[in-house]
């Protein structure tokens, strides 16, 4: 498993709608409200054979709402 983090900007009064759809589409593990640059913070999980570039593209990014994301990708945990 793939573990990553993705920042996002959501359009002015819009994080709530944003963070409903993420929750509804069941594919966050985690999600949180965040202050600062970025309004939602949200923690992924996919399988080794997924590319991360294209899940963020075609499975988040296309949420309504959603200005621009950031993602980081992890390594291990300590």
């Amino acid at each position: 498993m793939q573990t990553f983090f993705v920042q996002i900007k959501c359009a002015l009064g819009r994080t709530y709608e944003v963070a409903g759809a993420l929750a509804e589409s069941e594919i966050a593990s985690e999600i949180y409200s965040t202050a600062g640059d970025f309004d939602i913070l949200a923690k992924f999980y996919v399988p080794d054979d997924v590319d991360i570039g294209h899940f963020v593209g075609e499975k988040v990014q296309v949420i309504p709402g959603i200005l621009d994301t950031r993602t980081t990708i992890t390594f291990r945990a300590f």
